[in-house]
Formats: C-alpha cells, structure tokens, sequence
C-alpha cells in the first residue's frame, strides 16, 4: 500500500480540485449531481463562539493567522490542508484561489481569509457553504487537513439575519452527520460539558463517539481548585477516542504576539508541571493532538480508498452516460446547423413512424376507427325512419308528379337511395376526424419521446407546428376523397341490381281511390324492400372504400411527407434563423454544463489516484 504521506496528499489534491469544480457538499444537494466531496475523510473542527477553535487550529499549525474578533469570524468553511516540509525550509502559505502566489507574511493570510470572505458575504456577517482553500507548507506541521467552520452560536447579533443561528448548525450538521467525517469537537473546561454545543451535536450524530475527538480548551483558566481530570479521562464523557487537553495563548500573549513555537513550549510546560494533569502529560497539547489526527485520518483514508475508487469509476460511467444523453453543444457553423435540424427532424420522423406501424402504441388505434367506429356509425344511421312506410308513401307520390308512374317509380326510388346514401356522408366525415385527431395525438406524443428534441424547445414547436398543418391539409384532402366516394354512389347506380328483381306489373285496386292512395301499400313495402337492399350493398362498398381512402389521404401521407413541407421553408432559412430554432433549453445548457464540469472532477480524481504508487 502507498505512504500514508502519499494518501493523505491524495486526498488534498482531490479536495482541491473538488472545491474548484464546484463540488463542496452542500451546495451540491439540490443538483442531483454525484459529490465526490462528501466520499473524501476529513477532519471537521466543530465548537461554539468563543470555543477556542482558532486558537486550537494556531497551535496545531504554530502560526497566527486566522481572523480575530466579536461574533462570527468564521463565515466560510476553511480547508486548511498541512503538508510538512523538510526541515530548515522556509514556511509559506498559498490560497487556491490565487494560485502561484505564496505568502510568508501570515498576517496577511489573515487579511486574506478576511477579504475573501468578505467578497462571498459582504460584510451582513452572513454565511456561505463556498469553502476557501489554504495551504501551509511548514516543517513545524504534520500532514493533515481539518476544515474549520462557523462557531455554534444561540442568537443572532446585530447585522445577521435571524435565521442564522439555524443556518450556522445546518452548515455544520451537513459536514459532521457524513460517516466519512472525523469530528473534533471543542469545548472550554471552564463550561459545563453537558452544556457544550459542539458535544450535543456530535452525540447527535456519532452517538457512539466512533467519529469523535474530544478536546478541552482554556484548562489554565479553571477555578482554583477545580481540574477538568473527570473529563480527560474519560468518566465524564466517553468517547471512543482519548480526549486530549489543550493550553491556548492567553489574551496578553496574544496582545504580546507571544511566538506560537515558544507558545508550544509553554503549553508542554503546563502539563509536564500541574500536579493535575502531569500523569496525563504524553498525551495532552496541541502537539500530541495533530499526531494523532494524522495517525487516525491516514487510517481511515486507507480503508476508504478503495470505496473512493470505485466510486470515482462508477460516477465517470454515470456522467458519460448522461452527457451523450443530453447531447454535444450545438455548433455555430450554419451548415453543421441545417445538419442537426434534418437529423432531429428524422429522429422525430422515425419514432412517428414507429407509433403508426406498432413498434410503439398509438398507431392501432387508427384500425379501431374502421373496425369499430365506422361500423358502428353505419349501424346507427336513421335508415329505417328515412325508409318508413310513410316516408315512401311521400317520396313516391311527390317524385311522380301529376302522372302515375306505369310500370316502377324511377324518380321515386332514386330520391329513396338519393336520400338515404347522403346519411353515409356524416360516418365518412368521422372518420376523418378521427383518424385526424388521433394522428395530431402521435405527433404530440412522438415529440415528447424523441430525447433529442428535448434540448431545442423552440425547434419542437416548430417541428409540432409543421405536422400538424400538415396535418390538417391531408385532413382536408381525405374529406373531399371521401365524400366524393359518397357523392359517387349516388351519382351512379348499379343497374343490374334492379335488373334482378322481379318485375310485376301494378294493378289498379280501386278505380275510385284518390290520387294519395293510387299504389297499393305492398307496393311501397317492396320498393322499401328494394332499396334498403341497395343501400345495404352501398353501406358494405363504402365500409371497405372510406378506411381505404382516409389511409391513402392522411396516414400514408403523414407517413411519408409530414415535414416535406417544412424541409421546403428549412432550406430558405439563412444561418441566424437556424441558430434560433437551436436556441437550447437553458435548463439543458445548465445542467450540460454541471455535468461536463463534475466529469472533469472525477477524470482528474482518477487521475490523481492513478499517479500514487500502489506498493504492497
């Protein structure tokens, strides 16, 4: 396996390139992108306002650099990354955001960490989740990396919003609550330790202490008499890991610019002499405090490895996928434009067609038009009403005029088929409707499916738009084929029909009966006879022609020439009009974007992985 000196870089520079790729925890949440960030050990410096957290962090550095003041200093998560230098070489620190600059002077580091801040901020003493990422090289450090954040506090001062309190614990909450977190939780010993927020936080969280180091600040400013050994120890509150005590500078030496290394003596001092303590000694200060954070976030960097590699692969495969998904940004060259129109177009085309030849459903519903609707409206025309004994009766009577016909009613049968194939004309416009509507569904439901439109909105409507007029012409054209299949029938009758039918010759029943009742009532029931057989025989033609035409007319033409049309106009366009029908889903770019930028993260991940050396 690789140096731990090795591991714990590794996981730096992963930290690094997370922080610039914009992946920080919590900010990623909402985005549903994979966070590398939240996979990576880290120790999170936990405790409430006036904790000594800074101070802590200074000791363990053995540097003055971090703001000072009233209320919230710490605004921003800071990632303060150690890396220990060979000795004699000269200390510097260096920000990623400024990067190739070093400096040496630490208070302006602290000036610094201050400024920038304050860009992200302002100066409302608000909060943000955007961490700043400082780096000390120092032969006076171990390697190790702790991330400081805004100190617990219970109300807000003057310039904060009331949420902050709220916000602050979030922030915090949304590090610590991470298996991957190592929590170091500081409390002053001169506070109760019940009532320590940075305990009652990470009891919350790490109920069995598994995550938790304890450590007790300011045990020089105890009561006489008093001592913190029940805490230390561990009988006040168990924790899985050695509670570790911790001598701050003093205000004076703080006033004094007392040296942190002569400040680490002092503190080493402290323990080896207090009565109280001097048995605890090897393992109390600073000093014995970054060891041991090293020691302990090597080994679970080490456990953790093979994890962050198999992720890092898995979220590489995910984000390809998505990204060919959402597909390449749109070029600006006009030709590579009308291109990537005509293939969307035909993406579109091809899953139309699938929806009309049942590779996916829609398309059979056209058959249900012919195999029942249709029929159905056949079946329930007012035939029988228009063929009444009575209707007949009228129609006869009136297409015979002053005359009586000698031998059959010619004129009064035609007004009888006439009448009666005219009612056909309704189904046949139905179902052009029908079919008609049910395509216009396809096309609605086609472009919903072709995941390449998806990212061109404008270019959807457009391609909705040039269907469905389309649409609508074919509609037009299948009704006048269509009726005219009607008018047809009608404009022409089948002779040899009326041929077959027995012929009878009328007889006079009453010589003195008026001209109403000059036919005899079975002779109008034959006639009714006759031409309800005619009509039954032109219902069983146009049952076959109408589905025939209305294919030919609308679906066989939607199939094939939906977007002829707008190919026409297509290739009038001149290069801007072509740019704005691939004015791009702002939501897609967006998350294009994200995606293209987190993938950069996990590839240099891999990267970074791939250049350790894997000794065994």
């Amino acid at each position: 396996m690789a140096t731990m000196v090795t591991l714990i870089g590794l996981v730096n520079r992963i930290q690094r390139v997370c922080t610039v790729l914009g992946d920080y925890g919590e900010s990623t949440a909402s985005s549903s992108l994979p966070t590398l960030w939240e996979s990576l050990p880290s120790v999170v410096v936990v405790g409430g306002q006036s904790s000594g957290k800074s101070s802590v962090l200074e000791s363990i550095v053995g540097r003055d650099f971090l703001p000072r003041g009233s209320g919230i200093v710490t605004r921003r998560p800071l990632v303060l990354q150690l890396h220990k230098t060979e000795s004699g070489t000269r200390e510097h620190a260096e920000f990623l955001h400024l990067p190739g600059k070093r400096f040496t002077d630490f208070s302006m580091v602290r000036k610094e960490i201050q400024d920038e801040t304050d860009k992200m901020t302002g100066k409302s003493k608000q909060i943000s989740p955007v961490p700043i990422h400082l780096s000390i090289y120092s032969p006076n450090v171990v390697d190790l990396t702790l991330i400081d954040l805004p100190g617990l506090t219970k109300v807000a001062v003057e310039g904060q919003p009331e949420s902050i309190v709220k916000d602050i614990e979030n922030m915090v909450r949304s590090y610590v609550e991470k298996p991957n977190c190592i929590i170091l939780a500081i409390t002053p010993a001169n506070q109760d330790i019940a009532t320590s927020d940075a305990i009652k936080l990470s009891r919350e969280v790490d109920p069995t202490g598994e995550r938790t180091f304890g450590v007790l600040t300011k045990l020089d400013l105890m009561d006489k008499g008093t001592n913190a050994t029940d805490v230390l120890e561990g009988r006040a509150y168990s924790l899985q890991h050695p509670w570790v005590g911790i001598v701050n500078r003093s205000q004076a030496d703080i006033n004094k610019n007392v040296d942190m290394i002569a400040a680490r003596r002092q503190e080493r001092e402290f323990f080896a002499t207090n009565p109280d303590y001097r048995h605890l000694a090897g393992r109390m200060g600073s000093e014995y405090l970054a060891k041991l954070l090293s020691k302990h976030l090597e080994s679970v960097i080490k456990a953790r490895i093979p994890g962050i590699i198999s992720l890092v692969n898995r979220s590489i495969d995910e984000l390809e996928e998505e990204l060919n998904h959402l597909g390449r940004p749109v070029t600006v060259d006009a030709g590579a434009q009308l291109y990537t129109i005509l293939e969307l177009c035909r993406a579109f085309d091809r899953v139309f067609k699938e929806h009309l030849d049942g590779g996916r459903p829609g398309g059979d519903r056209i058959y249900g038009v012919f195999d029942n609707q249709l029929p159905s409206a056949l079946r329930k025309l007012p035939l029988d009403r228009h063929l009444s004994l009575q209707n007949i009766r009228k129609l006869v009577s009136e297409a015979d005029g002053y005359q009586p016909h000698l031998i059959a009613p010619e004129h009064g049968y035609r007004r009888l088929i006439d009448g009666a194939i005219n009612y056909f004309r309704g189904p046949a416009e139905a179902s052009v409707d029908a079919v008609h509507f049910i395509l216009k569904e396809l096309v609605r439901r086609a472009i919903g499916e072709t995941q390449e439109l998806k990212r061109f909105p404008t270019l959807q409507a457009e391609i909705a738009s040039a269907a469905n007029d389309a649409l609508e012409r074919f509609r037009e054209d299948s009704k006048k084929t269509t009726l005219r299949l009607v008018d047809m029938e009608s404009s022409y009758l089948t002779v040899d029909f009326f041929r077959k039918l027995p012929m009878e010759v009328e007889k006079r029943g009453n010589p003195t009966a008026t001209n109403a009742d000059r036919y005899t009532e079975g002779h109008f029931r034959r006639i009714g006879s006759n031409v309800s057989s005619y009509v039954l025989m032109v219902s069983e033609t146009l049952r076959t022609s109408i589905p025939k035409a209305v294919v030919y007319c609308q679906v066989r033409e939607a199939k094939w020439s939906l977007l002829d049309h707008f190919y026409t106009q297509l290739g009038k366009k001149e290069a801007k009009q072509l740019a704005q029908l691939l004015d791009e889903d702002p939501a897609l770019m967006e998350r294009r974007q994200k995606c293209a930028k987190r993938l950069e993260l996990y590839k240099s991940a891999r990267d970074e992985i791939d250049l350790v050396s894997w000794a065994r």
